[in-house]
């Protein structure tokens, strides 16, 4: 059994779309919680309710009934303004998508979250370029971003998902539009985060991927199928 703390805990968690005869249930009643430091896929084919569920985990969407608790608070009782405190400050966030300004600098897209959280532009660029420093890119921070190469863009975006020090880091489908020998790089990446202590949280459809993690969570029809925490506390108990 795994003692550290939780960092998040899901409780009885339903996302449901629509009304009356349009009702989509998105999840239907998820329960589990992630401890500090964990890397954790989260697996389920298109339509399974991965990427609902990672939304919820990430504050980015609320649940229609249930609770998720971020480091013992209960997000569903926090005012927005709160919730986006709690995001800009506990969570990073690496996408598929880039999202990023093109025609910007890597620098300036890099300093984004600390400029939203108010932070100095002294203290934003030295925290950035130490960011870039981590994904070797320190060489490219005054070029524009869409200057840069596939895997380079997502570097970018992990030194940005980085710069805030967060505590958990959300990554869905991280290398899904890299070839592979980049996409490995990305991948030692994030893992070399986890382990220096950044719990991880990756939303994908790649099994070799999540392999890699120490938890797979498998998401079928918006409940829990399988997962490897539960199975591995369920052996250690018999």
């Amino acid at each position: 059994m795994n003692e550290r703390e939780s960092v998040i805990k899901v409780q009885n968690v339903h996302k449901v779309y629509g009304k009356k005869s349009s009702t989509f249930v998105a999840l239907d009643g998820i329960d589990f919680d992630i401890k500090r430091g964990e890397s954790v896929a989260i697996i389920g084919k298109s339509g399974s309710g991965k990427s609902t569920l990672m939304h919820i985990l990430a504050l980015l969407d609320k649940p229609t009934s249930g609770t998720v608790k971020v480091e013992g608070k209960d997000s569903t009782k926090l005012r927005q303004s709160k919730i986006n405190k709690l995001r800009n400050h506990k969570f990073g966030f690496v996408f598929q998508q880039f999202f990023m300004n093109p025609r910007d600098s890597v620098l300036n897209n890099v300093m984004l979250p600390l400029k939203i959280a108010g932070v100095s532009f002294r203290q934003r660029k030295k925290r950035a370029m130490e960011a870039l420093k981590i994904v070797e890119l320190t060489d490219k921070y005054k070029q524009k971003a869409n200057d840069l190469s596939g895997g380079q863009k997502q570097r970018v975006c992990i030194a940005r998902a980085i710069v805030n020090n967060p505590s958990i880091l959300f990554a869905d489908e991280p290398t899904g539009n890299l070839d592979s020998v980049t996409g490995q790089k990305v991948e030692d990446l994030l893992f070399g985060l986890n382990e220096k202590g950044i719990t991880l949280i990756i939303v994908t459809h790649d099994s070799e991927l999540a392999q890699k993690c120490s938890r797979q969570i498998h998401i079928k029809d918006g409940k829990i199928e399988s997962d490897s925490a539960q199975s591995t506390t369920t052996k250690g108990e018999k």
